[in-house]
């Protein structure tokens, strides 16, 4: 993920103070392919017997750890394979390599100014624990992420509540999300259940059961710029799917943060049906242990039968990296992800009549990110697509997005902030659409969809519409323009729920739930 600008260097931090690590340990076997695709599912309790961290592994760590000076285990946590740690800087330096720093940097989502630790050099693993743990994550606690949520600045032209795009995208009737829960996890910012109660009532919606939960500390504290993005998620994905019950994970915006906060949802119980992640950053400027450790995570979510919904960026096809080159957005670029574009939206909710339907682009004031990811390879599912190779390459890679929805904030989606109403879009936006309108087809079917791309992509072509989508052919992002098929900016298209429902129910059944 990408680094927050520094705003000044600190200098040397103090070597005495408490660091706090995570340490990754393997699993006792590698989760197979099909398992992965399903679209059979396994319970947590296979995950953890069958394929977690075995507690050999987990003690061998402990006690290695404990004989190091100043370390200290504060917690193990063996469906997650995590090992935390704490012991001074000093110490952690000696024992894993690299120097550490303090830097002031902005947070993209609080825009506040804070001190952060940098750590120079990637961590290197004692030699007695090189084969049982695969990750360090916690060296470095600069901010990492940014909301992918996208403000109007001009004269607003269209505005839809979220129950209104249901309409327009034809989630399916008779189903609500009852039954299942949604996850929202966010690096910052907070809601107020007065905005909740007053902007659900007005639409002549129940209230959802809505539940926070705070990792390394974060708690739902609204006030600051971070809650456009917390308030956006909880009300579309709240109204759109009214009988979900949601869960709002509250992060650090760190890699760790955002680590802790995706074990938190993936092994909490009740197992989520979809998570929706309103957030991302540049895939280029990522650490490939970061990328290695994220994407691992989604692969067990999407064995457990969880859909993880995130969006591709409002940067267009450079994502916000202005070097010339075409860019991705992480974690929408992992092949084990629902990757979610944008879209410009006309259309009348009465009557259920898209006029028109374009790539969101509208230049300075925002565009859907898409393209070919430069870390992960072409995915099977996605190869009769018509993916083209990686910029300036002959090399295949993971086509972004997989599909879109409205994100165009001059044809924005309604929320209430503050006790105010207000207008506001972004792929953000189109992400919990997409993870309310999968908990709605997992209430249909009677089982949850784990990932979901290798069923949308079966038997698409280049020039072929897919079933339960309508085609965006107009407008590009920039480097990728749009084309009948799947393409880079609008992947498949956007959703007609109804047959999408129906599609899947021929391939998967109503009752098939997982075991």
């Amino acid at each position: 993920m990408t680094h927050s600008v520094p705003v000044r260097a600190q200098g040397e931090p103090d070597t005495s103070a408490r660091t706090e690590l995570t340490l990754l340990v393997r699993r006792s076997r590698r989760l197979p392919a099909d398992l992965v695709e399903g679209p059979n599912t396994i319970s947590q309790r296979e995950l953890v017997t069958g394929y977690g961290a075995t507690a050999d592994d987990l003690a061998h760590v402990c006690d290695v750890l404990r004989g190091y000076d100043g370390f200290e285990v504060v917690g193990i946590d063996a469906a997650a394979r995590r090992v935390d740690v704490a012991a001074p800087t000093s110490e952690v330096m000696r024992v894993f390599g690299g120097t550490a720093a303090q830097t002031s940097a902005v947070d993209a989502f609080t825009e506040q100014t804070g001190t952060y630790r940098t750590w120079e050099g990637e961590p290197v693993v004692p030699p007695e624990l090189a084969d049982v743990v695969v990750a360090v994550v916690g060296l470095d606690t600069r901010p990492r992420l940014r909301p992918e949520f996208r403000t109007f600045p001009g004269q607003q032209r269209i505005l839809y509540t979220p129950p209104e795009l249901g309409a327009l995208y034809r989630f399916p009737a008779g189903t609500d999300g009852s039954g299942q829960t949604l996850a929202i996890v966010v690096t910052g910012g907070g809601f107020r259940m007065e905005d909740m109660e007053a902007y659900f009532t007005g639409l002549g919606l129940p209230v959802p059961a809505i539940r926070t939960v705070s990792v390394g500390g974060v708690k739902n504290e609204p006030g600051g710029p971070g809650d456009l993005e917390v308030v956006l998620d909880v009300q579309v994905a709240g109204a759109l799917a009214p009988g979900a019950d949601l869960v709002v994970y509250f992060a650090p915006n760190s890699d760790q943060g955002a680590i802790g906060a995706l074990q938190a949802a993936i092994h909490a119980t009740p197992t989520p049906t979809a998570i929706s992640l309103s957030w991302g950053a540049p895939e280029a400027q990522s650490t490939p242990q970061v990328l290695a450790v994220m994407d691992d995570l989604f692969a067990e979510a999407a064995a457990l039968g969880i859909t993880v919904c995130a969006a591709i960026g409002n940067e267009g096809s450079s994502d916000g990296v202005y070097d010339g080159g075409s860019h991705v957005n992480f974690p929408a670029s992992s092949p084990h992800v629902l990757a979610c574009g944008g879209t410009t939206l006309v259309g009348d909710p009465g009557s259920g009549t898209i006029e028109s339907e374009t790539v969101w682009n509208t230049g300075a004031d925002g565009a859907t990110g898409g393209g070919v990811s430069g870390a992960f390879d072409l995915p099977d599912w996605q190869v009769s697509a018509g993916v083209p190779n990686r910029p300036g390459s002959k090399t295949p890679g993971r086509g972004v997005p997989d599909v879109a929805a409205n994100a165009d904030p001059a044809t924005g989606y309604q929320i209430l902030f503050n006790g105010q109403a207000g207008f506001i879009g972004g792929t953000s936006a189109a992400t919990p659409l997409w993870a309310a309108l999968v908990c709605r087809l997992a209430e249909g079917l009677g089982r949850p969809l784990g990932l979901l791309a290798p069923l949308l992509y079966e038997g698409p072509t280049t020039d072929r519409v897919t079933v339960g989508f309508r085609d965006v052919v107009a407008g590009n992002n920039g480097a990728y323009a749009s084309s009948p098929g799947w393409d880079a900016n609008t992947g498949l298209g956007t959703p007609d729920g109804t047959a999408l429902l129906e599609s899947l129910r021929r391939r998967l059944g109503s009752s098939a739930a997982s075991e």
